[in-house]
């Protein structure tokens, strides 16, 4: 999941601050997850999601992309 959400976060041309204030948390949080040193639970992923306006589903795909 830490590249889908790193590259879905770039598509949308986010900082990981600005991912983080929308999604309510951290942006220690957000980064640990980018780099692979945090496993999100089910309702970081959910609020993740809907931060970057995809599905949880869409987050956790291999080959995430822009959708308008």
């Amino acid at each position: 999941m830490n590249s889908s959400l790193r590259r879905l976060r770039q598509l949308r041309a986010l900082s990981q601050r600005e991912l983080a204030s929308r999604a309510k948390l951290s942006v220690t949080t957000v980064n640990r997850i980018e780099i692979g040193r945090r496993k999100p639970m089910p309702k970081t992923i959910r609020k993740l999601a809907e931060a970057l306006g995809v599905t949880p589903e869409h987050l956790l795909s291999e080959q995430p992309r822009l959708i308008e």
